[in-house]
């Protein structure tokens, strides 16, 4: 469609709305300049903008109305006339001439539909024309009433937009709704259009025109209560009576009371009383003059002159007038909202772009994105090793109880303290209680409780099945190592466990940093697969060393720790003490009747000594040899525990998970991939690209908006 010159363009009815609603203060016309200025860069459709929106029940005379306040004609026909949102900008530009009509799409349309419904672009060079617009874009959206099948819904969630440039005298943006029906056979037609009017009314820089007809009881108006629901305080809502001529008579009386807000409903910015043209009026071109000249005869004439009615509070023009000092003030009060809302949707752009990163469509643009974020999880995931939390953009301080795995290092340490204590507790096999809390204590998984006499009784039955060739009051070496074989059977389920822990540690903790590197979902994906196929290729070679140290645990015990013969010397000598002190009050109750004395002389001490012989303790030497058997199985066991917890955190998961971690992804390996590799790697989708242009095409305007809003 060829664009007309403009000496071809035919001007709005510029009379009628400079009338009431030109730009009286300089002022109001430079906010309004800047909030149509930062609308043109295209950011109204991420932030909200002051607006007039024109919403009522269907049939109403929402169309009449907003025609009467833009000048710009409206289709009527009978039934149903608004079947989608019809949004129209107006621009002062007295130099410039421009009628735009297209469509935006709702976001629930397929790529296909939204395609085709943004490449819709009408250039209007005459306004009469209009009506005819409408219909092809009616035709496009594919709603009922436009030669479109019966099946094709009767609303759609669609925009037309109609930009109209030029000696408009207006900076605003007019929005006529869909009227709300609260009947339909198809119920999904009343949600669609309900949510359709609440999406603009739950705005707060909307000012909500709400128009009722004359003939209806204002209560049955559902625009009224829905109109209150997102509009509170009633700073943003105006109520606008229409067809006053078509009531019956007698009604006039309810309606003048209405018009004066002196009705049970009230408004706080109030009604204003319309009398809009009729059909023959429109057919015939009846002119603005003509229009005001009807109103002020009809509102003249009786009974209406006799009702009391505020003169202010009548006519369009009235209407005008008053939406000029309302929009004044909404836009001040709102401006400085706008403002923040531009510069906090531009902070979050920024992000965003800095989040997506360079293009990377080439081999040498991915290798280079995947070599960046190689060494930026290098150096994050060896600062989580060492414990080094004072860097990287705040993903150390993001701690919660829900990611304490962040600080990796700290995360270790309590977990190999768990592990080192639960072992000191529960990780022998046997475990000695006393007889009275042999019920009460329950005991872990695999774990036996038992009283001394108890353990006494299994050591001895191990003993009797190991005897050899020593003499009584020994014990055959094999007698240590089967009772430690027993006792420290646990170990290796409690040591897989903990390093099974930590494995799933470090996985949250590397899933963690690759979020926080990788923002490109795909190529997150992709890249983490191959850090996890190298955490489980360390996770097996940590498997298989704990393997090795628990086949060391089995066999023959050997230990040079001098703790070992520090704490079995340690508990012979408590024995010793023990029998002597036994003796000892049994020489005392029988040769000294319970009075002990004794001079330092060597008679009394030669008496002393026979006393402590004659008192001396029987040995049952297979008791003394289980005692003795029992001691080296303490002392031996409480060396090679902690010695095996060492050598888990040490040799398992210090060497084979965290030394080698920083290397999952190494910056360095990706000079060696191939441009397949690559591509199938990190290379962006489409998507990801047409984002990025969007976002830098959203951020130039976002930033010029800035520079108009200032």
């Amino acid at each position: 469609m060829d664009t007309p010159s403009e000496n071809d363009w035919i001007p709005l009815d510029t009379d009628q709305v400079q009338n009431g609603l030109g730009l009286e203060s300089f002022r109001l016309s430079e906010r309004l300049n800047q909030v149509d200025r930062v609308r043109a860069n295209g950011v109204g459709d991420h932030i909200a903008l002051p607006q007039l929106v024109v919403c009522g029940d269907q049939s109403a005379g929402k169309s009449s109305v907003l025609e009467g306040i833009s000048g710009i004609p409206f289709p009527r026909q009978d039934g149903v006339c608004t079947r989608f949102a019809t949004e129209i900008i107006l621009r002062h530009e007295p130099t410039h001439q421009r009628n735009t009509a297209t469509i935006i799409p709702h976001k629930s349309r397929t790529e296909d539909e939204k395609a085709k419904l943004i490449a819709f672009r009408r250039d209007v060079s005459n306004l009469a024309d209009l009506p005819g617009i409408i219909d092809e874009a009616a035709k496009l959206i594919g709603v009922q009433g436009a030669d479109c099948s019966s099946d094709a819904p009767t609303f759609a969630a669609d925009v037309l937009r109609l930009e109209v440039v030029g000696d408009t005298g207006l900076h605003l943006t007019l929005v006529d709704l869909p009227g709300l029906i609260a009947v339909s056979e198809n119920e999904e037609d009343v949600q669609l259009v309900g949510n359709l009017v609440n999406s603009y009314l739950e705005e707060s820089r909307t000012i909500i025109l709400t128009v009722v007809p004359a003939s209806s009881d204002v209560d049955t108006q559902s625009i009224i209560q829905r109109a209150r629901c997102y509009d509170k305080e009633g700073l943003r809502t105006v109520g606008i009576i229409t067809k006053p001529d078509l009531i019956n008579d007698g009604a006039e009386t309810r309606v003048a009371r209405l018009a004066n807000n002196a009705d049970r409903t009230k408004l706080n910015l109030g009604f204003f009383l319309l009398r809009n043209p009729r059909p023959i009026d429109l057919e015939r071109g009846m002119s603005t003059v003509e229009r005001q000249q009807m109103e002020t005869e009809f509102f003249a004439s009786p009974p209406w002159n006799r009702l009391g009615l505020d003169p202010s509070r009548v006519g369009i023009s009235n209407l005008r007038a008053f939406l000029q000092d309302l929009l004044g003030r909404h836009i001040e009060r709102e401006l400085p909202k706008v403002r923040r809302d531009v510069a906090q949707l531009l902070d979050d752009i920024n992000k965003e772009l800095m989040d997506l990163g360079t293009e990377r469509t080439s081999p040498a643009q991915i290798r280079m994105y995947l070599t960046r974020i190689g060494t930026n999880f290098q150096n994050l995931v060896t600062a989580g090793v060492e414990g080094i939390y004072g860097s990287r953009d705040g993903f150390f301080h993001e701690i919660q109880d829900e990611k304490e795995w962040h600080r990796l290092r700290a995360a270790i340490h309590k977990e190999n303290g768990r592990f080192a204590n639960y072992m000191r507790l529960h990780g022998q096999k046997r475990k000695i209680v006393l007889e009275e809390h042999q019920e009460d204590t329950g005991s872990e998984i695999g774990q036996i409780l038992v009283t001394k006499k108890q353990m006494s009784t299994w050591i001895k039955d191990i003993y009797h099945r190991t005897r050899g060739r020593e003499l009584p009051g020994n014990y055959n070496h094999a007698l240590l190592g089967e009772l430690f074989h027993s006792q420290s059977s646990r170990w290796g389920d409690i040591a897989r466990n903990h390093v099974t822990t930590i494995a799933d540690l470090v996985f949250r903790f590397v899933q963690s940093v690759s979020e926080f590197v990788i923002k490109d979902t795909n190529a997150r994906e992709n890249v983490f697969r191959h850090i996890i196929a190298k955490l489980d290729e360390n996770s097996q070679c940590a498997f298989n060393e704990l393997k090795k140290l628990v086949d060391d645990e089995a066999g023959c015990p050997i230990t040079y720790n001098h703790y070992y013969t520090d704490n079995v010397q340690k508990a012979r000598n408590d024995r010793l003490r023990q029998d002597l002190g036994t003796s000892l009050n049994n020489a005392i109750n029988d040769d000294w009747n319970g009075r002990f004395h004794v001079n330092n002389s060597s008679d009394e001490i030669s008496r002393l000594v026979t006393s402590l012989q004659n008192h001396g303790i029987i040995v049952d030497m297979d008791e003394r040899a289980c005692s003795e058997a029992q001691i080296d199985l303490d002392a031996y066991y409480k060396v090679a525990m902690k010695t095996f917890v060492d050598n888990v955190c040490r040799q398992v998961i210090e060497r084979h998970i965290l030394a080698k971690l920083p290397g999952a992804f190494n910056p360095m390996t990706v000079i060696s991939y191939s441009d397949k590799d690559l591509r199938c790697l990190a290379a962006e989708s489409p998507t990801l690209s047409q984002r990025r242009v969007e976002a830098r095409q959203l951020q130039e305007a976002l930033e010029a908006s800035l520079v108009e809003l200032r």
